[in-house]
């Protein structure tokens, strides 16, 4: 029994059926959590570190360095069923979106930076990292997730290229297909 239908046999049945009729969602979830992990050790590690000064920066890179990893894990698991397009031509497109992404991830951030001027010295280093917090991975990342999604269906993973047969075979099996 693989790892999937482990976790799955967990789920309640009602959404249980959910999740399997929406697959691509789930995965492109589990990436995200992934690449979220990967960006905030980065974020923290620079804006603890070499750049206190300078938040967007550290969460510009960190950002980055999380959509490289998002295009491999996207490209080979959540979307490998799609596609429609040359690998290049998807690259672009994938990279295109994805940074429209990080500016819409650092744009909440920048606000409470520099707007709300929520930075030592004018509020305590507790109060600045739990805004940094909020503002870059809660609204930054509901954001750019809602976005990149989309966009990723609609233009750079376009066309079904076949089924996505671990979870097609689960959903079969529990769907009653």
């Amino acid at each position: 029994m693989s790892f999937v239908d482990v976790a799955m046999n967990r789920v309640p049945q009602p959404f249980r059926a959910l999740l399997l009729r929406h697959s691509e969602l789930v995965k492109f979830a589990i990436v995200g959590g992934t690449t979220f992990i990967i960006d905030s050790g980065i974020f923290y590690t620079l804006k603890l570190t070499v750049l206190e000064e300078k938040p967007v920066t550290a969460k510009i890179i960190g950002g980055i360095v999380a959509v490289i990893c998002s295009y491999i894990l996207n490209r080979e698991w959540s979307f490998k069923n799609r596609g429609g397009r040359e690998r290049a031509h998807e690259a672009f497109l994938f990279f295109f979106v994805s940074g429209i992404g990080v500016v819409l991830s650092f744009i909440p951030l920048w606000i409470s930076s520099y707007v709300f001027g929520l930075r030592v010295p004018d509020v305590s280093l507790t109060v600045e990292n739990i805004a940094d917090f909020i503002s870059a991975y809660i609204i930054g990342n509901l954001l750019q997730m809602a976005f990149r999604f989309y966009c990723f269906k609609r233009f750079v993973f376009p066309e079904e290229t076949g089924p996505d047969t671990e979870l097609d075979d689960l959903a079969e099996e529990q769907l009653g297909r």
